[in-house]
């Protein structure tokens, strides 16, 4: 290599395609020469036991066959500064990548191509909202045992964070803060309730219509499996989710709402849960099913920890980044979280002038900062940073719209996560979650006392024009006041009196079965809680498997459940691919497609991997969403962003517009031969060849680093959930039996580092829907020992 060969110049070659993409070795060898950091990334899997300086207390730190951190300690706050250096041990550069990008840096070490990203982000102000959190915790545990945990932390990236990619960008990371942690917090809670869906389908209703924008983007799916059946949530009313829409016609420009959508929730976040009570179960107690749907890649976006004092005993996963466990159990019972789909996001239009907004009665100066964005071998961008009552004003290219968005307030999330591992019961759970703020979540909860909960958690606003509740799935006009959140100061306190009281909200204590799959929450809300939700269809099937197994003489189990979170019927190609088979029969000239129609036909719907029919039918739903909204869309200048959901189109009626000048049966069968031609195309047999896990890519996009391909089953649609074209899924499988032991799995490896056995280890496990023990296993000496006063 030449002299002046840099490690910023060798992941150029690696991404432009390299030779040192196909082997690992020679990689090993440059990234030897040029690491800053003693090389260690690759020696840091060979662990002895490491003796630690700690003024908190002594701990130990064992970890478990796959990887998984069990500490001990005498105290809480020895506990957590453990917590902190093992987390950057394990996902030191995943956590520094994450705050980067939340707060705009991204581009200081990467260069210019996440630029947007950077822009979007601090004109978001998420480093704002967080430093509000930092003050709002300040006299709590959660805020005391952040500051812990940020020294934990900071015990390694001041020394050594052993991480590969440190060395390819060639920067060592700063110092973590507790602002970090919050901003994370703020991460997550994006991650989950962030849209603008709004936007997209008033620009959909300015190019398409209307009449279009309410069929393909309907407010309600029409389907009879909401979250909580048969019955309405307190205090609801049989108009208490209807809206009136805001005076006045608001356009939207579409550079802003298309470059907007680059920045919201992926496409494909959300989850499944259930909690079941000992009603319905061999054993007589209890038990919770989670597995979160969120973003594949390498390492996983949850960490895994097994955490003990003489106080606490908790164990579950985590951010990284994030002290405490969010999902998993204590010795009095085990949560789980799916996203309610909540509307906690606004848009405002202003009447303006030079550096002025009009607000009611008075013409207000926008609050302004200019802000500086680094960039790795290009020039600083300097944006403007600019603020009203309701939040941040976003522009781009001379079109503007505000924004409100709960989490850009302090809240007390962190807290009663903390809290949640402390909790002895019942009681305890519903104290604490009402500090839980952000993000908007349906809560599924046992204890082995046999009680069983439902709850949405999350501040939800309710917004009125002309004294009346109206629905948030509007452009509201700021200069008016129209919509606004009593009591809610973005980048401040917010005494949050304008929002759906906790009691108010939907719940039901000791159900005796409930699941959650992103559906509808409740037929008749008492307020308006959401514009949209996700696709049923999961929902759907995990009623009819718990229905179908508490009406049967057979008790529920753990291996019950592991059959349910498994399960991959997928209920669109139940509905679709009986019209597809006939209208293929009874078409002219269609003989070479006779061998996929034959799969299709005998075929009992399953996402497996060995099907042919699951990829005939995979590969010909994405040809036949194309075909039909494809034609008008591109017309309108929208493109397949902007596609509605699988719901709508399954339910199309047969003479819909969206299907032309054509028949229905006309486009079924022309999007099945584009699909065949895909499939010969790419040599494909089987679903598993097209769905694998080589999609969950590493954030930097280098091979070496991403994991292998092995073949899987599920699709978007199915309770074992996978999405391999963004990819999105099943990002942690847990169940807990309140009698017997708690399994799980994760998509990948508990560690972020390359050359760690825990890198991958679950893959293939995760991957053919097998489970590992969640129990403690102490064997041998510890890695870590955390001592008051050694070096």
């Amino acid at each position: 290599m030449a002299r002046d060969l840099t490690r910023r110049a060798l992941v150029g070659a690696i991404l432009a395609g390299g030779g040192a993409v196909g082997a690992l070795s020679p990689v090993r060898g440059y990234l030897e020469r040029f690491a800053p950091l003693t090389g260690s990334a690759w020696e840091s899997t060979e662990r002895e036991t490491e003796t630690v300086e700690s003024s908190h207390g002594n701990a130990t730190v064992r970890y478990d066959d796959y990887g998984t951190p069990h500490i001990d300690a005498e105290n809480e706050d020895a506990l957590y500064f453990a917590v902190g250096y093992t987390q950057a041990r394990d996902r030191a550069f995943q956590m520094d990548l994450q705050r980067r990008q939340m707060r705009g840096r991204l581009s200081e070490v990467v260069g210019d191509a996440t630029l947007d990203s950077d822009i979007f982000h601090t004109k978001m102000d998420f480093d704002g909202a967080a430093q509000a959190n930092v003050a709002l915790l300040e006299d709590t545990e959660a805020g005391a045992l952040g500051e812990t945990y940020a020294e934990g932390v900071n015990a390694v990236l001041t020394d050594d964070p052993s991480a590969i990619e440190f060395s390819l960008l060639d920067y060592q990371p700063d110092p973590w803060k507790p602002v970090d942690t919050m901003l994370l917090q703020k991460q997550i809670a994006w991650t989950l309730t962030g849209s603008f869906r709004t936007l997209r389908k008033a620009l959909v209703a300015d190019r398409l219509g209307k009449a279009a924008a309410r069929q393909l983007y309907p407010d309600r799916f029409d389907h009879d499996s909401p979250i909580i059946r048969g019955q309405r949530a307190a205090g609801s009313s049989s108009n208490g989710s209807a809206g009136r829409s805001s005076s006045g016609k608001h356009t939207v420009d579409p550079g802003l709402v298309d470059w907007l959508s680059s920045y919201e929730s992926p496409a494909g976040i959300g989850s499944n849960s259930w909690v079941v009570s000992g009603e319905q179960t061999k054993s007589g107690l209890p038990i919770v099913a989670n597995d979160p749907h969120l973003s594949l890649m390498s390492p996983p976006v949850w960490y895994e920890m097994n955490l003990r004092t003489d106080d606490v005993s908790v164990r579950g996963v985590t951010f990284p980044g994030v002290p405490f466990v969010v999902i998993g159990e204590n010795d009095a019972g085990a949560w789980g979280f799916t996203n309610t789909g909540a509307d906690v996001i606004d848009f405002y239009r202003y009447d303006t002038r030079d550096g002025q907004y009009r607000y009611k009665n008075e013409w207000r100066a926008f609050d302004t900062e200019r802000r500086e964005i680094p960039v790795s071998g290009g020039e600083n961008r300097t944006v403007t940073v600019k603020k009203t009552v309701h939040g941040p004003v976003i522009e781009r290219e001379g079109s503007r719209v505000g924004v409100a968005w709960t989490g850009l307030s302090a809240e007390r999330t962190p807290q009663a996560i903390y809290e949640y591992s402390h909790s002895d019961g019942l009681d305890d759970m519903l104290k604490s979650t009402e500090k839980f703020d952000t993000p908007t979540q349906n809560l599924v909860y046992a204890d082995r006392d046999g009680n069983t909960l439902y709850s949405v958690t999350g501040r939800i606003p309710i917004r009125t024009v002309d004294g009346k509740e109206v629905s948030g799935a509007q452009i509201f006009d700021g200069s008016a006041g129209e919509g606004e959140w009593q009591g809610f100061t973005p980048y401040g306190r917010s005494s949050w009196e304008g929002f759906i009281p906790f009691d108010e909200k939907p719940g039901v204590v000791n159900p005796d079965y409930i699941g959650t799959a992103n559906q509808r929450i409740v037929d008749d809300p008492a307020h308006y809680i959401a514009e949209a939700y996700s696709d049923p269809y999961r929902g759907i099937r995990i009623y009819d498997l718990l229905d179908r197994r508490a009406t049967s003489d057979k008790p529920i189990d753990r291996a019950f459940v592991k059959r349910m979170q498994r399960d991959t019927l997928d209920l669109r190609a139940q509905a679709l691919v009986p019209p597809l088979v006939a209208a293929t029969r009874d078409a002219d000239d269609t003989d070479e497609l006779d061998r996929y129609v034959d799969a299709l036909d005998s075929w009992n719907h399953r996402m497996e991997r060995d099907s042919l029919a699951a990829l005939v039918f995979v590969r010909w739903f994405e040809q036949y969403r194309k075909a039909t909204f494809g034609p008008e869309f591109r017309a309108a200048g929208l493109d397949e962003s902007y596609f509605p959901a699988d719901w709508v189109l399954q339910h199309l009626d047969r003479e819909s517009r969206w299907f032309g000048a054509d028949s229905r049966a006309t486009v079924m069968i022309e999007a099945l031969r584009a699909a065949v031609a895909t499939i010969e195309r790419n040599g494909e047999e089987r679903y598993g060849d097209y769905n694998t896990t080589g999609a969950m890519d590493h954030p930097l996009g280098l091979e070496f680093l991403g994991y292998p391909a092995e073949p899987t089953d599920g699709s978007r649609a199915t309770v074992n959930n996978y999405a391999v074209e963004n990819p999105t899924g099943s990002s942690w499988r847990m169940i807990v039996p309140m009698a017997g032991n708690s399994q799980a799995i994760l998509p990948g490896g508990n560690s972020g580092n390359h050359f760690s056995p825990h890198y991958d280890d679950q893959l293939q496990m995760w991957a053919d829907g097998e489970y590992k023990s969640m129990s403690r296993k102490l064997r041998g000496t510890p890695t870590y020992t955390f001592e008051r006063g050694s070096k």
